[in-house]
């Protein structure tokens, strides 16, 4: 086996491990913005509805 494939086996193997950490804050990011968001409780509403604020995120 020569170097270079070696190289490029361990790259895709460090990107595919890198893939569930990513995949796991992109849900718990949506869930935020929108779980917590459209939740009917008011005190969490207006707690995520600041917060979309304070990052410039429209919501209105």
């Amino acid at each position: 086996m020569s170097y270079s494939t070696e190289t490029a086996r361990t790259g895709s193997m460090e990107r595919a491990q890198a893939a569930v950490p990513a995949a796991v804050a992109i849900l718990l990011g949506l869930f935020l913005v929108f779980g917590v968001g459209f939740a009917n409780p008011a005190t969490i509403h207006n707690a995520a509805h600041d917060s979309r604020h304070s990052f410039a995120f429209p919501c209105h």
